[in-house]
């Protein structure tokens, strides 16, 4: 079945059509990732997003139980140069096309990613939609797209919730977490309460947290900032923070850092990042658009971490303000496990 993926300046690739036979429309994004596409397709950070995979074949592997990031994906829709049509005879896999349809997720093969990249790599942000047509119509319909804002709000939990555990206590505002991350901290015994985006700060002191998590989405920082600025008046200093992603974002500009936008929106799992006083390097993955000037920060820091591309702060942790903040994912998925540690640096940090 031929399908179209129709961009905002008019121009438009034809493909073949698997997943859902449904109109979508959104906001393309490369997905770097060479492994690990359930992750990218569940991960709540590419809400409203068109993934567009740059690894030359997905789909070999199959979907199944334990990858994914959160039970409903909101990503609207992938596009592949090929996808794999055979996966593992074991029933405890299900095939992407039957993955994709059920979750109601249209996807194209068969289309010159590469020309896409270097597109998006041009213009940074670009309105597409997936459709049967190229026509005129098609062509308005994606003009007058307006994209959705506070994207956080959409993803984030509606009601709190316990993961229990024996440890520490551990209260997690939720702007798009994932499962991976929940996952990392029950491993170390935390005893975990999800809130939603706009929590009160009476609700967090009720759970008499001995540390506050603030996870990744997405979005943008102005969106969360006016939620979450009374939350970090509360407890920055009192109680230990650690930002993820969105999360960095917010607490950075809490702390009046300057926040520069990258060339390029990180979107995928081969970021390096250099520790600044052991120049150990991490490979990341990373969801983020903006890093840190670090001659914006006035911080005691422990450890900061650059990002390689861009020589930008990329995190930062000091056990004096007892915060910390990353624009990588410490738990990876997809993405290598170099940045686990954090997640001790933390639990170390509430002793």
């Amino acid at each position: 079945m031929k399908r179209f993926l129709i961009l905002e300046d008019g121009s438009s690739f034809a493909g073949e059509g698997f997943g859902a036979s449904i109109i979508s429309t959104g906001e393309l994004a490369i997905q770097t990732s060479n492994f690990g596409y359930q992750e990218a397709l569940t991960d709540p950070t590419n809400a409203g997003k068109i993934l567009v995979f740059t690894t030359p074949m997905i789909g070999s592997n199959g979907i199944n139980a334990i990858d994914y990031e959160s039970i409903n994906p909101t990503v609207k829709g992938i596009i592949v140069n090929d996808v794999a049509k055979n996966i593992s005879d074991s029933e405890n896999f299900q095939d992407l096309d039957s993955f994709l349809k059920e979750k109601n997720i249209p996807a194209i093969s068969n289309i010159d990613t590469r020309a896409l990249v270097h597109r998006l790599v041009k213009e940074k942000t670009i309105k597409a939609s997936i459709m049967d047509t190229d026509d005129e119509h098609a062509f308005d319909q994606i003009k007058a797209l307006v994209l959705p804002k506070n994207k956080s709000a959409s993803v984030s939990t509606k009601n709190p919730y316990a993961v229990p555990n024996v440890g520490k206590t551990v209260a997690i505002i939720d702007l798009g977490l994932k499962h991976s991350m929940l996952r990392e901290l029950s491993l170390r015994k935390i005893n975990a309460t999800v809130l939603p985006y706009d929590v009160s700060v009476p609700d967090i002191k009720n759970l008499r947290p001995d540390g506050i998590i603030v996870s990744g989405g997405p979005g943008k920082v102005e969106e969360v900032s006016p939620t979450l600025s009374p939350i970090f008046e509360a407890f920055y200093g009192q109680s230990p923070l650690w930002g993820i992603g969105l999360g960095f974002l917010a607490l950075s500009d809490y702390l009046n850092f300057d926040l520069v936008n990258l060339s390029r929106t990180y979107n995928g799992t081969n970021f390096p990042v250099i520790e600044q006083h052991s120049n150990k390097i991490w490979q990341t993955a990373m969801n983020i658009d903006q890093l840190v000037a670090p001659a914006s920060i006035q911080l005691e820091l422990d450890q900061s971490y650059f990002d390689l591309h861009s020589n930008l702060i990329a995190g930062f942790s000091s056990k004096k303000e007892k915060v910390i903040a990353t624009a990588f994912n410490a738990e990876g998925a997809p993405g290598s496990l170099d940045a686990l540690e954090i997640f001790d640096s933390f639990i170390k940090m509430m002793v």
